[in-house]
């Protein structure tokens, strides 16, 4: 059983910045990947940032150069600061990756409870 939980979201004001962390824990064997997605109202989830085992990164365009993923990968956790936030950047953010719960087994994907992300005056 592999759980995710996500911790950091809440209220900010624009150009304002918070720092989203994710532990995983449970059964993993190895990581491939973390990311966040986050979906607004009316939206559908999106990719926002993603780091591999080599720690190499993808970002959204719409976060470019204002938002960092980065990992801890001997606590399997990862983190989003995300600086110079819009009234767009609203949403709830989840926590995804996608990993080996042991050796034998093929990677899939697992999903935290995500947290919500408030910007606004």
């Amino acid at each position: 059983q592999v759980q995710l939980v996500e911790s950091g979201g809440g209220l900010v004001q624009p150009g304002g910045s918070l720092r989203l962390s994710c532990a995983a824990s449970g059964s993993i064997f190895s990581i491939n990947a973390m990311g966040w997605y986050r979906q607004a109202p009316g939206k559908q989830r999106e990719l926002v940032a993603r780091i591999f085992s080599i720690e190499s990164t993808n970002y959204a365009d719409s976060v470019k150069g204002r938002f960092t993923i980065s990992r801890d990968s001997s606590k399997n956790t990862v983190f989003l600061q995300m600086n110079s936030l819009k009234a767009e950047d609203t949403a709830v953010y989840y926590c995804n990756a996608n990993l080996r719960t042991t050796s034998w087994t093929t990677p899939n994907d697992y999903w935290g409870q995500g947290t919500q992300v408030t910007v606004s005056s």
